[in-house]
């Protein structure tokens, strides 16, 4: 067993998101989450992260991440240029537009999945020694900060308050994290299976929540959030194959 620092993160949700198989779903709750409060809606760079966006190691193509070489949004890299998940949080630099109320509701749901794989992908790493899901997690962790960050400015409430990691207060949400959890417990490899699948499952999301999406700052959280489960998931599967 390995022995790592719990990881903290304010966990927000509401809605539907389809992950394994089941449907996430959960109610909406007021108050700030268990792991700390909401951001401000700006955000510190991680180390390295100032510059080439992606910092130094061996990115994906030529070591300094994809396309121009500079980081998603405004100067911060957000993916990863690492093999290993690593990512950086950007601050949501957009303005605020409009949502439907399925929107909202879809929104609400990124949140509690975003808190899902924080907690497995934390659970991992506290039983397997491979940093990739050590630096996954915190990448969920800076991904919740983004979407809380959403959550706040339309206005929709927290339904993770006071859930410890790994419990949530909908039976559909727990079925799949327990159902991900007890697959991962087997080996290690059928941990990578798992964070590949909750992935995929998180691409399919966020590509079906920009179809038709105007509001300006959520296009852009979904965007960067896009690019980094596709770049989790490409991370995942390098592992698998190690």
């Amino acid at each position: 067993m390995k022995t790592m620092t719990r990881r903290t993160a304010a966990l927000v949700a509401a809605g539907t998101l389809g992950l394994g198989g089941l449907a996430i779903a959960a109610p909406a709750l007021a108050g700030d989450g268990p792991f700390g409060p909401g951001p401000s809606g700006t955000a510190t760079p991680g180390p390295g992260a100032r510059g080439n966006g992606m910092g130094p190691g061996s990115g994906m193509g030529s070591g300094y991440g994809m396309g121009s070489g500079y980081g998603m949004g405004s100067g911060y890299g957000m993916g990863s240029g690492y093999e290993d998940g690593t990512c950086y949080r950007v601050p949501v630099t957009d303005q605020q537009g409009t949502l439907t109320a399925a929107q909202k509701t879809t929104l609400a749901s990124m949140a509690q999945e975003e808190k899902l794989a924080h907690d497995l992908y934390q659970a991992f790493a506290a039983r397997y020694d491979a940093v990739v899901f050590d630096h996954i997690a915190a990448a969920e962790t800076r991904h919740l900060s983004l979407v809380r960050t959403l959550l706040q400015r339309y206005g929709l409430s927290d339904p993770t308050t006071g859930q410890p990691a790994g419990r949530f207060t909908d039976k559909a949400v727990q079925a799949t994290y327990d159902k991900l959890l007890a697959q991962g417990e087997q080996s290690r490899s059928a941990a990578l299976a798992a964070g590949q699948q909750v992935e995929r499952a998180d691409i399919d999301a966020l590509k079906a929540a920009l179809a038709g999406l105007t509001a300006p700052d959520v296009k852009q959280v979904y965007t960067n959030l896009l690019a980094a489960s596709q770049r989790h998931l490409a991370a995942f599967t390098r592992w698998a194959t190690r």
